[in-house]
């Protein structure tokens, strides 16, 4: 089998690989992350997705390579990264006390222009928290280069209310998706060393 490339640099995305156990190595995709405003969040991180495994299957065309992106919803607004803590502060403002959805997409490019992506959706109610609690999970930092301001595999789970779906899709990495499209293209998961 060819080498498996995640087009991610995310700690929490590499914790999640390492977890499974299979062979791969990472790498930046070096993508421009815009996408039209209109379009739903759906489709935007299944777009992202698919751009980020693109970019870097084009420099290893023998390659898989997994691409992943992540975006929350509240309403019917987008939530991406934030670009600094105001904008932290203004994200986690809007999804404490309330219920917001987290869409991940995963797409899984090989060689021979095998092609082959899904989306999973997780619901999250957060605890309505004081803004002096606010300003103190800010000062952590790991609003940082995260959709909605927070990473529930670290100290933001102290938010969490409440979950439905699968909780490593809000890590960023959908595993039951992951392991699917593995199988699918026929990756062997218990490969002896």
């Amino acid at each position: 089998m060819s080498e498996l490339i995640l087009a991610s640099t995310s700690s929490a995305r590499r914790a999640l690989m390492d977890g499974l156990g299979v062979p791969y190595r990472t790498e930046a995709p070096g993508v421009d992350e815009h996408v039209p405003a209109d379009l739903p969040a759906e489709e935007a991180v299944r777009m992202l997705a698919v751009r980020k495994a693109r970019a870097v299957q084009e420099r290893h065309p023998d390659a898989w390579v997994l691409g992943a992106d992540q975006l929350v919803e509240v309403g019917r607004d987008v939530l991406g990264k934030p670009q600094d803590r105001d904008a932290a502060r203004a994200q986690l403002t809007r999804l404490l006390g309330n219920t917001h959805v987290i869409h991940t997409a995963v797409c899984l490019l090989g060689p021979g222009g095998h092609h082959s992506e899904t989306a999973e959706d997780t619901r999250l109610t957060f605890f309505p928290v004081p803004a002096e609690e606010l300003e103190r999970y800010l000062d952590t930092g790991e609003w940082e280069g995260c959709a909605g301001s927070y990473r529930v595999e670290g100290r933001g789970q102290a938010l969490l209310q409440k979950l439905e779906g699968d909780r490593t899709n809000v890590q960023g990495l959908p595993m039951l998706s992951v392991v699917r499209l593995l199988r699918q293209a026929g990756f062997d998961l218990f490969a002896r060393p």
